[in-house]
């Protein structure tokens, strides 16, 4: 028995899973062997250091109660003075935040929300903080959060850019700007992550995410690499406190080339537009493209750019000009780098076959969204091969869920628990308005459509309490 014992431990140590190991550390390096010498940056980030200039900007406050018209009139100063006096007056909103000097000639890139709405806004450079001088808007971006200022002056210190494109998470990076007014400030961390997007920011993000120290003030200040290279303009900072807790995100600098740019040429951007609303492939979707990524319309606007080029719902777009897209965000992304008018080469897939269209694109407008997703009843319907039940939209329902009159569909009265509509994601209070090729105006469009799709998977539009969403129910 002992022995079988032993057999037996032997085996079950065979079959035990294993790790596979790094070889053991034999060697450690110091950053510097000397006692007389350190480890430092300080040669690599001197020179861009002084293109990081501090911005200080002045907007005129009025007091709406005090500006009445009423408070001019003599008579009431004569009975009203102290009243009068003690009202509080017009007065000047101040703000601090960074920009970086680009050109010797003064042109200067920040964020749209450092200077907007700015009446005077003030440049230091860090060699003479007590010299100012006056800056004037030269573009902005309000839908990047990029702007370009220009101060008269000559012969100054400017940064070299980089190329993001070349980055890798884990390279050393340093945070430079202004933050708190206290004078110039250097932080450094890592490059955390890339192409972050979706993070409710900007409109258009591709955001360069670092746990280098961003701190306000240090809005449109400069990311630079380990070489003292321009690869970002600090942004944003995720925190629920307002300090700093690690997760601050950059503009890539190949974005701000391109539309610092464009700003300097024309002082304003203008964007290509498809007419599309868009959503990710989901897991349940990706069957149904075979396995491909890209950007999936859930939405065609009637005479856009999209319709005339024959693109339907549910295509997915797989590439623009032989860029291949992996997401909603990056299709976004592209199409806002051209110009209206310019025509692109769109591939994209339709009943898991590839397909390629031309499209010339439409002007963006600024009421416009560059990617829509991220909106007991005698007439209802039921499937309990689903466990999903509708109801006809009346105008009560209307009016609990703050829905338009010209917005159509079923509204889902109940999903049974673990059915395959709860699997899927469907929740009481959804709103189905399309299945597949069919428009949903009521349950009875429902009941057909179901009908009709009855022995495939069938893809729906839904509006959900965050947005538009694609759900496959097979």
């Amino acid at each position: 028995m002992k022995v079988l014992g032993i057999l037996i431990t032997s085996f079950l140590l065979l079959n035990a899973f294993s790790f596979q190991e790094m070889p053991a550390v034999t060697q450690r390096n110091n950053a510097s062997a000397s006692q007389n010498s350190i480890y430092s940056y300080s040669n690599a980030i001197n020179e861009v250091k002084k293109s990081v200039v501090n911005i200080s900007t002045q907007k005129k406050v009025t007091n709406n109660l005090g500006g009445h018209p009423i408070f001019n009139d003599p008579l009431f100063r004569q009975f009203f003075g102290d009243l009068y006096n003690n009202m509080p007056k017009d007065r000047i909103e101040r703000s601090l935040g960074s920009g970086v000097i680009v050109s010797n000639d003064g042109y200067i890139v920040t964020n749209n929300h450092v200077i907007d709405g700015a009446d005077k806004i003030l440049v230091s450079l860090p060699d003479n903080s007590r010299k100012e001088y006056e800056a004037k808007i030269i573009g902005k971006d309000p839908r990047s959060d990029l702007a370009v200022i220009k101060i008269n002056a000559k012969n100054l210190p400017f940064a070299k850019i980089g190329d993001s494109n070349d980055l890798m998470i884990g390279d050393v990076v340093f945070a430079i700007g202004n933050p708190f007014g206290v004078g110039e400030t250097v932080t450094q961390g890592i490059v955390s992550a890339l192409n972050k997007t979706s993070m409710g920011i900007n409109d258009y993000e591709n955001f360069i995410q670092t746990d280098a120290s961003i701190n306000p003030g240090n809005s449109g200040g400069a990311l630079v690499d380990s070489r003292g290279a321009l690869i970002g303009i600090n942004t944003a900072i995720l925190s629920r406190t307002g300090g700093n807790h690690g997760i601050g995100f950059a503009i890539p600098s190949d974005m701000v080339k391109r539309i610092t740019s464009v700003l300097i040429e024309k002082g304003s951007i203008e964007r290509g537009f498809l007419g599309v609303g868009i959503q990710d492939v989901t897991d349940n979707l990706s069957n149904l493209y075979n396995g491909r990524i890209g950007a999936v319309l859930i939405n065609v606007d009637s005479n856009s750019a999209a319709a005339k080029a024959g693109l339907k719902v549910w295509d997915l777009i797989i590439a623009v000009n032989n860029k291949t897209i992996s997401s909603a965000s990056e299709l976004k992304n592209i199409i806002g780098s051209f110009s209206p008018n310019e025509v692109v080469t769109i591939k994209y897939m339709r009943d898991k076959k590839e397909y390629t269209t031309r499209v010339k694109l439409d002007k963006l407008e600024n009421n416009e969204v560059a990617q829509a997703g991220q909106m007991q009843n005698k007439n209802a319907a039921a499937n309990i091969n689903y466990g999903l039940s509708v109801e006809d939209i009346t105008n009560q329902i209307r009016q609990a869920n703050r829905l338009s009159n010209n917005f159509n569909g079923v509204i889902v009265s109940n999903v049974v628990e673990n059915s395959k509509a709860y699997e899927v994601g469907f929740e009481k209070g959804d709103i189905i308005f399309q299945i597949e090729d069919i428009s949903i105006n009521n349950t009875k469009d429902f009941n057909s459509a179901m009908k009709k799709y009855k022995k495939q998977a069938k893809r729906m539009l839904v509006y959900k309490r965050d947005g538009v969403r694609t759900i496959v129910l097979e």
